[in-house]
């Protein structure tokens, strides 16, 4: 009888038949299904090469569930990195042990960042408003312009367009910022406790920390802000009103820093990694060799085949309900079996989801979490010998 090596098109798809070990395993397999159903009292109706389709469907399923079961593990280390797709890729990222990284966590807070202003993917723009004497009211949509005298709004980069957001309006009068910084500065802070007499008994120094020049800044910009009230504005849909009115006929600026509604698919940072990997659908996980399954899978692979033989032997014993024979009739189980194969493969499934998530990453750390715990339970009620032994909690 041919041998599956010497056996032509001897699978569906291909994929594993130049393996030898997977060549190895398909001679055997067919002994192990025809005697798993009963051949040695009644003839099993499947050829080798439908065995054969079942074993290759068996380990293209248990690929398959590996690499989803993975993917839990390690999409958000892989999110943004090259894509892949179909069955021959080079790439096996169900292979390898990958190391952890944060860049999900930040991506995921580059939003806060741009909206506190710290920083973000998504640029702003500044433009001003052109004052005019004794106007208040002045239209953001259709007066403010860049450098170039271009409207902001019909920036490229607000592309579809979209309304305008105002991050910053440079409104106020200013102020001199030496009067929080000179000399004179640490009065009332801390000169009771940091001062050191010098040389001259007409001069004092005093230490101060940096954080208060830091506040000091921060209270200037309020003063600016809220104890400076003429100097104020105020937004209402499109239009912006200034207090005070402008007294003068030359041209006054009003500066203002406006962003436009971020594209997720089209940030100001050019980044290439959106193209990348973006879920399940295009991880780039490939096959997974037969010669690298170990006997654990291998045993749940020949499981899974035998109960796909019995499913697939199931439809051929059921196109016929009976049998003629000389005595009577001969009723085939044919719908038995592919009840028994089909709850064997589901049984098989959950099996290996069950076994495989429990070993995910997280679920590790959360078993040596709990060991580390119980060792440390057991080491306090170990006794002291002697009263010379210390046990740390």
């Amino acid at each position: 009888m041919p041998t599956f090596a010497f056996t032509r098109n001897p699978t569906p798809f291909g994929f594993f038949d130049t393996e030898t070990a997977f060549q190895t395993e398909a001679d055997g397999v067919v002994t192990f299904v025809r005697r798993k159903l009963g051949d040695d009292i009644l003839s099993v109706e499947l050829t080798k090469k439908q065995m054969w389709s079942c074993l290759e469907e068996a380990t293209l399923e248990y690929g398959r569930i590996i690499n989803e079961v993975d993917a839990k593990s390690q999409i958000s280390n892989v999110l943004g990195m090259p894509t892949g797709s179909g069955d021959t890729m080079t790439v096996n990222g169900g292979g390898v042990f990958p190391r952890q990284s944060l860049e999900y966590l930040l991506r995921m807070a580059e939003p806060y960042a741009m909206e506190a202003g710290v920083g973000g993917v998504y640029d702003t723009v500044s433009g001003s408003i052109a004052l005019v004497k004794n106007q208040q009211d002045y239209n953001i949509y259709t007066t403010l312009k860049d450098t170039a005298g271009n409207l902001v709004v019909d920036d490229a980069r607000n592309s579809p367009k979209t309304k305008l957001k105002i991050h910053e309006v440079y409104h106020f009068s200013p102020q001199a910022a030496y009067r929080f910084f000179d000399t004179t500065s640490a009065i009332n802070y801390l000169n009771n406790e940091f001062s050191f007499a010098s040389f001259t008994p007409e001069t004092v120094f005093y230490v101060l920390p940096v954080f208060e020049d830091v506040l000091r800044a921060g209270q200037m910009d309020i003063s600016n802000r809220v104890r400076r009230s003429n100097y104020s504005y105020k937004i209402v849909g499109q239009n912006i009103r200034i207090f005070p009115a402008p007294t003068q006929d030359n041209p006054k600026y009003l500066w203002m820093e406006v962003g436009f509604a971020p594209d997720p698919l089209n940030p100001s940072i050019v980044d290439k990694t959106i193209y990348g990997v973006s879920g399940l659908s295009n991880i780039p996980y490939g096959r997974i060799s037969y010669a690298t399954i170990n006997s654990t899978g291998r045993q749940w692979i020949r499981q899974f085949t035998s109960a796909l033989c019995e499913e697939l032997l199931g439809q051929v014993r059921s196109k016929f309900s009976s049998v003629p024979i000389p005595s009577g009739d001969l009723t085939l189980n044919g719908t038995d079996l592919i009840s028994r194969g089909r709850e064997d493969q589901g049984r098989l499934r959950d099996q290996l989801i069950e076994v495989l998530e429990s070993l995910t990453y997280s679920k590790i750390l959360e078993a040596q979490a709990a060991d580390a715990d119980n060792i440390q339970t057991a080491l306090k009620k170990i006794p002291m010998p002697l009263g010379k032994t210390i046990i740390i909690a």
